[in-house]
């Protein structure tokens, strides 16, 4: 996997609607191998989804359902696109309506597993981004405090990582 970012014109990928991000999106199944019975090898269940314009890739084949890997796909699609595609923000844009209903007097609330978990992960990172990896000043712009933003990167493993390379990168001291 790429640690770069790459720089996507708004609106972010990750908030798109389903059908929209798709139409982005080169998809195709296929067999893969390892444990699920009969059934496992003798259909095409196993999903990989590619987004044509960062080339970034999810796959999905754990399951025994086509259906349900490329749910599974998707949303590990758009958990990529959320860590390592940027969209420009600038210093006085407002949170997005949906981070203001999941973020109420400071604290954010929402699950890893929530529809809307990847598309405020990328807000989130999209603001960091701006503010040079500044976790109080993007904290400040969301209308939260440093500690829940941060609570929120660790809920996805790969954004604190990502958010501390760039903090390296910037010369700042890693979040634990």
């Amino acid at each position: 996997m790429t640690e770069t970012t790459l720089n996507v014109p708004a609106p972010h990928p990750a908030t798109l609607p389903e059908q929209l991000l798709l139409a982005q999106c080169r998809l195709w199944t296929g067999r893969r191998r390892g444990p699920g019975g009969q059934h496992r090898n003798k259909t095409e269940t196993a999903v990989v989804i590619e987004h044509r314009p960062t080339r970034l890739r999810a796959e999905a084949s754990e399951r025994r359902s086509q259906s349900e890997n490329r749910q599974i796909a998707i949303r590990r699609l758009r958990l990529k696109l959320a860590v390592f595609a940027r969209c420009s923000q600038t210093a006085d844009a407002a949170p997005s309506e949906m981070w203001r209903a999941h973020c109420r007097d400071g604290r954010i609330a929402v699950s890893r597993r929530h529809w809307n978990f990847p598309a405020l992960l990328a807000e989130a990172l999209d603001v960091l981004a701006w503010h040079r990896a500044d976790v109080g000043a993007a904290a400040q712009q969301l209308g939260t405090t440093a500690s829940q933003l941060t609570r929120l990167l660790k809920r996805y493993p790969p954004a604190i990582d990502q958010l501390n390379r760039e903090r390296a990168a910037a010369g700042l001291r890693p979040l634990r």
